[in-house]
C-alpha cells in the first residue's frame, strides 16, 4: 500500500510540475505538442546500462562516459573469459536509473529477444529486480520484446505486484514485414493476454508525454517534423482483414534531463526518425541542450544521402555525446564516427553509461 501511494504521489506532483498542455490531433503523424510542455525534473545522476546490443567485445576498454563490464564492474574471483562473456543478438535492452532529490529509481526498457542470453547478461551486470519500478517498451518488434514474458517468469518472486508496463499506442495490434515478392511475415506481436496472465503486472497504454519513474518521461506520441525521415513501405499492421502500412504511432522513446548537462534521448529503433525524436524531446522539454543521444537509428541498408541528411541534422542539434546502436547498421555508425569523432562512442552489449551532475 505504501508503494502504491508513492507511485500516486509521484505521477500527482509530476504532472502537478510538468502539466501536459497539448493542442489539436495528429500533426505529420505525432502530436501538436506545446513547447515546453513538461517541466522534466533534473538527475542529479543517470545511469544506463545497455543489457545486450548486436555487437559485443571482450577486449573493449572504458572510454569517456561508457564503463565495459569486464574492467569496470565488480565479478566473482572464480570469473573466467568463459562465465563472464556476454550475449549479444539482434535485439536491444536497457536498464535505466535515476537519482532525483537523493533517491533512487530504475526501470526497464526494451527487453532483447533471447531469453536465456538477456537474463544471463542481466545477472551478470548486476540487475536488481527487487528495485524496479517500472517496465517500458519501445514498440512491438521480436528484437524488442520477445524475451520479456519468460523473463517475468523467471524473476516473479523478485518483482513488486502491480508493477506498470508503459506501452504506446496499438501496441498490441501486431506489425508484420512484407517482403519485396509480397510475402508477409509476422514480426512476433507481444500478446496483451500473456502479459495479463501474469498476474501482477498492470499495462498502461501512453499517448503523452508520460513520467515513468522520477527524472525519466516516455515521449508519447513523436512529432514528425523532417520530410526525409520515413517509414519502410515494408513495414505494415494488420487493420481488420487488410495489411495497411503502419505508422508507428505508438512508438517511444525515453527523455532524461542531466542536471547542469541537458537532456540525454534513449531510442528503441526510432522508426519515426531520430532527428524527430530528439526534436520531439527539446520541444516538450523546453530545453534545447541535449548532451546524448543513445539507441538505434533505423539506418541499416538506408542510402548514403539519407545517412548524411541525419548526420547533418545531428551535428546541429550538437550532442556532447553520440551513441549509435542496435539497428544504425554498419555503414551508419562508421560515417558517425568519422563525422562526429569526439561525440562518438561505439557501444558494446553490456556498457554501462554515468552521468552526473
Amino acid at each position: 500500500m505504501a508503494r502504491e501511494m508513492d507511485r500516486r504521489e509521484f505521477i500527482k506532483a509530476s504532472l502537478a510540475t510538468g502539466a501536459l498542455v497539448l493542442v489539436g490531433d495528429m500533426v505529420k503523424g505525432g502530436m501538436n505538442l506545446a513547447y515546453g510542455a513538461v517541466r522534466i525534473p533534473e538527475v542529479e545522476k543517470a545511469t544506463v546500462t545497455v543489457i545486450t546490443d548486436n555487437y559485443y567485445d571482450f577486449t573493449r576498454p572504458n572510454y569517456k562516459i561508457a564503463n565495459r563490464l569486464y574492467t569496470a564492474f565488480t565479478l566473482p574471483r572464480d570469473s573466467t573469459v568463459f562465465n563472464t562473456t556476454l550475449h549479444a543478438e539482434h535485439g536491444l535492452a536497457y536498464h535505466i536509473e535515476t537519482v532525483v532529490d537523493g533517491k533512487p529509481h530504475s526501470f526497464l526498457f526494451d527487453y532483447g529477444t533471447d531469453f536465456q542470453g538477456v537474463k544471463r547478461n542481466m545477472e551478470l551486470l548486476n540487475i536488481d529486480f527487487r528495485k524496479l519500478e517500472a517496465l517500458g517498451l519501445s514498440h512491438d518488434h521480436f528484437d524488442h520484446q520477445v524475451a520479456l514474458v519468460e523473463l517475468l517468469k523467471s524473476k516473479r518472486e523478485m518483482i513488486r505486484t502491480g508493477i506498470p508496463f508503459y506501452v504506446g499506442e496499438q501496441t498490441f495490434v501486431g506489425t508484420f514485414w512484407r517482403w519485396p515478392d509480397g510475402r508477409i511475415v509476422s514480426l512476433a506481436a507481444l500478446r496483451r493476454e500473456d502479459i495479463e496472465s501474469l498476474g501482477f503486472v498492470k499495462i498502461v497504454e501512453v499517448k503523452d508525454p508520460t513520467p515513468i519513474v522520477p527524472g525519466a518521461y516516455l515521449t508519447g506520441r513523436i512529432e514528425r517534423v523532417t520530410e526525409y525521415e520515413k517509414i519502410s513501405p515494408a513495414f505494415v499492421a494488420k487493420r481488420g482483414d487488410k495489411f495497411e502500412q503502419e505508422h508507428f504511432i505508438g512508438e517511444q522513446a525515453v527523455v532524461l534531463n542531466a542536471k547542469g548537462k541537458g537532456l540525454i534521448v534513449l531510442s528503441g529503433c526510432a522508426h519515426t526518425g531520430i532527428v524527430n525524436a530528439v526534436k520531439h524531446a527539446q520541444k516538450m522539454t523546453g530545453v534545447e541542450k541535449v548532451h546524448a543521444v543513445i539507441g538505434g537509428f533505423h539506418l541499416t541498408g538506408a542510402k548514403p544521402e539519407l545517412i548524411q541528411r541525419t548526420i547533418d541534422d545531428i551535428k546541429v542539434i550538437a550532442p556532447d555525446y553520440i551513441v549509435p546502436t542496435h539497428c544504425t547498421g554498419y555503414e551508419a555508425i562508421t560515417a558517425f564516427a568519422k563525422q562526429m569523432p569526439d561525440q562518438f562512442i561505439i557501444n558494446t552489449a553490456g556498457t554501462r553509461y554515468t552521468f552526473t551532475a
